[in-house]
C-alpha cells in the first residue's frame, strides 16, 4: 500500500540546523569566501561586511584581547567592556587587600571618577589582517635547512613588519604561521594601556563552584567583570593619565534580553589561543602516556602546598587567590584531556588517517618524493624529543613555574651583567638598579616566604627523583650528596641565606649592588645551574624539533593536497577568530540527559555554607525569594548559564556569545568535561561551550548590585532575531512512503 505523506520543509531544516556543529575557528578575514552561506541558512542577518571590515565599523572592531590570554568586548559608546570574571581576576586581586577585599566583596563604580586603574593591563584592537605568505616566503627554498629556512623567514617577516610600521602609527603588528608553515598572516593591532576596572560581582557569584564545577556542566556560574578603556583627550592610545577621557567606541554590541532556546544559531568571535588538530598519533601518544600525567603530578604538589598557606592566613589566601586559580585551571585540564583523548580512543583514530595517508602519498612518485618521509620524521623526532621530555617538563613546572624566588632571581642576572663590565656605565646600572626596585615592590606584595621555600623543596625534590639521573644538575646532584636527599634542609638553609626571599635584603642588597653577592647567593647558582642545564638539554633537541616541524608542514600539506574539497581550518594562535553554531543540549553518556540551560533554582540547591565554593550572598537569595527578576526573567524563571556547540579552547575566556543580528546574548567562558580532549580532537556530538546568560549579568548589575548607571550606558533589545523569510520559506514537499 502506497501512502502520501505532506510535512514541512522547513521543520525538517531547522532539525538539520539545529544538531550540526561547525568544527573550526575561522579567520574573519576568510569568512565571506568559506562559511557565509553556511551561516546564512543557520540563522546570520548581517553581512560579512558587518563582521569584519577594514574600512567600516564591523563587529570586529567591538572585540578586543583583553590581557595577556583573554578576550573582551565593548558594550556601550563609551569604551565600557565586558569580560569574564576570571580574566579580569588577577587584577582585581591586584587593587584588594585583607581591609579592602574586592575578590570577596564585589566592586561597583558609581561613576567615573570610582573607576580603578589597573597597572600593567592593556588592551589590543585588531586594525586590519593581511595576507603575506608570498612575502614571508619569498627566496624559501625546499632545499634549505630547516634551520636555513627559519633564518630567512624570520627575516623576511621582519622586513614585512618593519614596512607596515611606517605606513600605521599607534599600530603594533605580528606576522603569524598558519596550517604548520604553509600559510603567513600579519595582524596589525592598536594597544590601549589606560584600563580601569569598573564592576565584578562577590567571588560567591562570579566564582560560584571554583575548582568543584570547574570545565564542569551544569554550571551556575556569574563569569562576568567589567572595565573601561580611556583614550588621550585627543581619542589615540595614551598611558594613563586623569586627563585621559573614555573611549569613543568605533563599534559596541547591543545586548539582547529576549533570550535563547535550543537551536537558536549564536557565533564567537574572539583570541582562541592555542589548538593542536593537526597533532599525529606519535604526540598524542606523547601526551597521554608521559607529559600530561607529569604536568598533573607536579601541579598537585604545588597547588597543596599553596593551599595550605592560604587556608591558615587570609591575608595569604588573598595574595596566592590568582597563582592559585592559573594553576588549578589547567591541572584539572590536563586530567580531563588525559580521560577523553583515551575514552574516544584519538590515538588509534588519527592511526587511521596516516595509514590513508601513506597510501594516497605511495600510489604517486611526485608525491612519494615531496611528502613520502613527512611521517617518519615526526615518528623520529618524537622519538629523540621523548628522551629529555621529563627534564623538559619538570623545569618548566617544577623549576621555573615552581618556586617563584628562583625565577625572581634570574631578574637581577642584567645587573650581574653590567656590574661585570669593566668600565661601568653608571647610569644603565643606576636604570636597572631602580627597575629592580620598583618590580620587587610588586613582586613582594603577594609573596610568603614559608610557601616558597615548601615549594622549593618540593619541586628540587621531584625534579632529582624523577628526571633522568644524566640530564639532572650537577649542582643538585652535589646538593642532594650534601643534605642526603634531605631537600627541606636545604631549602631552610637556602631561604636563611639568600638576599631574593625578602623585599628588606633586597633594599639593602640594590642600596650597594656587588657581582660578587649575587654570584654566591645559593638561590641564583640553583637558579643558574638549572636553566644552563635546560639550555644544555635544549639543544641536544634542536634538531629534533626541526624535523617535526618540516614534518608537520608537509604532512598537513598533504592532507590539504589529499582531500581538495574539504575546508580546511588552522589551528588557533591567539588571533582572531569566529565560530558558529547553535544553542544545544548533549547526551554525555548512556542515559544521560543535560538541557541546555541552568536557572537560580540551581545556585540555590547547590547552596553549601561549609565551603567558601558554593556560599550564596543573602542578597541573591533574597531576589530569589521574592522572584525579583525584573526584565531579566524568563517566565518567572531566572537562567544563568547556557550551552552552544561552538568550537573554542582557552583564550576564548570572555569571548562574546553573538546572535544572528550582532547582539550580546552571552559570555563564553568553558568547556565541558566531556569534551576536555577537544584541543587535539573536536567531538561534535559531545563538544559544547558553557556561557553565561546577558541576562543574569544583567540581573546581577541591576537588581543584586543597583549600578543601574551602568544599565544606562547599553544599548537593550527586547526582540529575538527574525529569520529571512527567502531562506527559511515554508515548502509543501509530497514524499512517497511505502507501507506494509
Amino acid at each position: 500500500m502506497k501512502k502520501l505523506l505532506t510535512i514541512l520543509f522547513a521543520l525538517l531544516f531547522s532539525m538539520q540546523s539545529a544538531v550540526k556543529a561547525d568544527e573550526g575557528m575561522w579567520l574573519p578575514l576568510l569568512v565571506e569566501r568559506l562559511n557565509y552561506v553556511d551561516m546564512q541558512k543557520m540563522g546570520l542577518n548581517l553581512t560579512s561586511e558587518e563582521i569584519y571590515s577594514i574600512n567600516n565599523s564591523s563587529l570586529k572592531d567591538a572585540i578586543v584581547i583583553f590581557g595577556r590570554g583573554c578576550t573582551g568586548e565593548l558594550i556601550s559608546p563609551e569604551g565600557l567592556l565586558i569580560t569574564n570574571h576570571h580574566c579580569g581576576y588577577g587584577s582585581i586581586q591586584s587593587v584588594s587587600t585583607v581591609e579592602n577585599d574586592l575578590l570577596s566583596n564585589g566592586f561597583w563604580a558609581t561613576q567615573k571618577s570610582e573607576e580603578i586603574p589597573i597597572e600593567g593591563l592593556y588592551v589590543k584592537f585588531l586594525v586590519r589582517i593581511e595576507p603575506v605568505t608570498l612575502n614571508i616566503l619569498q627566496n624559501v627554498t625546499d632545499d634549505m635547512t630547516e634551520e636555513e629556512r627559519k633564518i630567512k623567514i624570520n627575516s623576511n617577516i621582519d622586513r614585512a613588519i618593519n614596512k607596515v610600521n611606517t605606513v600605521f602609527e599607534n599600530c603594533e603588528s605580528v606576522v603569524k604561521s598558519f596550517y604548520n608553515g604553509n600559510e603567513y598572516y600579519m595582524f596589525s593591532y592598536e594597544v590601549y594601556k589606560d584600563v580601569r576596572f569598573v564592576g565584578a560581582p562577590p567571588e560567591a557569584i562570579g566564582k560560584f563552584g571554583a575548582d568543584t564545577d570547574n570545565w564542569m556542566w551544569p554550571r551556575h556560574t556569574g563569569d562576568f567583570s567589567m572595565f573601561r578603556i580611556y583614550t588621550a583627550p585627543d581619542g589615540k592610545p595614551a598611558e594613563y593619565s586623569e586627563k585621559n577621557i573614555p573611549l569613543k567606541s568605533k563599534h559596541y554590541l547591543p545586548i539582547s534580553i529576549a533570550g535563547v532556546e535550543q537551536g537558536d544559531f549564536s557565533m564567537i568571535l574572539g583570541y582562541p589561543g592555542g589548538t593542536d588538530r593537526y597533532m599525529t598519533s606519535y604526540g598524542i601518544d606523547l601526551a597521554v602516556d608521559q607529559s600530561n600525567p607529569t604536568i598533573v603530578k607536579i601541579r598537585d604538589k604545588k597547588l597543596k602546598i599553596m593551599k595550605e598557606g592560604m587556608d591558615a592566613d587570609e591575608k595569604v589566601r588573598l595574595q596566592y587567590a590568582s597563582k592559585y586559580s592559573r594553576t588549578s585551571n589547567y591541572w584539572k585540564y590536563y586530567i580531563g584531556q588525559t580521560k577523553g583523548l583515551k575514552r574516544l580512543k584519538v590515538s588509534e583514530k588519527k592511526k587511521t588517517l596516516e595509514e590513508k595517508f601513506e597510501t594516497w602519498v605511495n600510489e604517486n612518485p611526485e608525491r612519494t618524493a615531496k611528502y613520502g618521509e613527512a611521517l617518519s620524521d615526526i615518528e623520529n623526532a618524537y622519538n629523540e624529543i621523548k628522551l629529555y621530555n621529563l627534564s623538559r617538563l619538570y623545569f618548566r613546572e617544577a623549576i621555573r613555574r615552581g618556586s617563584e624566588v628562583i625565577g625572581f632571581s634570574k631578574r637581577f642576572s642584567p645587573l650581574l651583567k653590567e656590574l661585570k663590565v669593566k668600565d661601568q656605565d653608571k647610569d644603565k646600572i643606576t636604570g636597572i638598579v631602580n627597575s629592580l626596585k620598583e618590580s620587587s615592590d610588586k613582586y613582594f606584595k603577594d609573596y610568603n616566604i614559608k610557601i616558597d621555600q615548601n615549594l622549593l623543596a618540593a619541586t628540587f625534590k621531584m625534579y632529582y627523583e624523577n628526571v633522568p639521573a644524566e640530564q639532572v644538575p650537577e649542582f643538585l646532584v652535589n646538593l642532594a650528596k650534601k643534605y642526603k636527599d634531605n631537600f627541606k634542609k636545604f631549602a631552610a638553609y637556602a631561604f636563611r641565606k639568600s638576599i631574593f626571599v625578602s623585599k628588606e635584603k633586597v633594599d639593602a642588597f640594590l642600596e650597594k649592588p656587588k657581582a660578587k653577592t649575587i654570584e654566591k647567593d645559593i638561590i641564583y647558582k640553583a637558579m643558574k645551574s638549572f636553566y644552563d642545564n635546560y639550555i644544555y638539554l635544549n639543544n641536544k633537541t634542536k634538531n629534533a624539533f626541526a624535523l617535526m616541524a618540516k614534518g608537520n608542514r608537509l604532512f598537513l600539506a598533504g592532507l590539504m593536497e589529499m582531500s581538495p574539497d574539504k575546508k580546511f581550518y588552522s589551528d588557533a594562535n591567539f588571533t582572531m577568530r569566529l565560530t558558529y553554531g547553535t544553542v544545544q543540549d548533549y547526551f554525555p553518556a548512556d542515559a544521560i540527559h543535560f538541557n541546555y540551560f541552568t536557572t537560580l533554582d540551581g545556585i540555590m540547591e547547590k547552596e553549601d555554607p561549609t565551603t567558601w565554593e558554593f556560599i550564596v550572598p543573602e542578597k541573591l537569595k533574597e531576589l530569589y525569594n521574592t522572584k525579583d527578576y525584573g526584565q531579566y526573567s524568563d517566565n518567572d524563571t531566572l537562567k544563568v548559564c547556557f550551552l552552544t556547540n561552538h568550537d573554542i579552547t582557552g583564550g576564548n575566556s570572555g569571548s562574546p556569545v553573538i546572535n544572528g543580528n550582532g547582539e550580546l546574548i552571552g559570555l563564553a567562558f568553558d568547556g565541558n568535561w566531556e569534551a576536555m580532549s577537544g584541543d587535539i580532537a573536536f567531538e561534535p556530538e559531545l563538544q559544547r561551550t558553557i556561557n553565561v546568560d546577558i541576562r543574569y549579568v544583567l540581573f546581577i548589575i541591576d537588581k543584586f548590585a543597583g549600578a543601574t548607571n551602568l544599565i544606562d550606558e547599553m544599548t537593550i533589545v527586547t526582540e529575538k532575531p527574525k529569520l529571512k523569510t527567502d531562506i527559511h520559506e515554508e515548502k509543501n514537499i509530497e514524499i512517497e512512503v511505502i507501507e506494509n
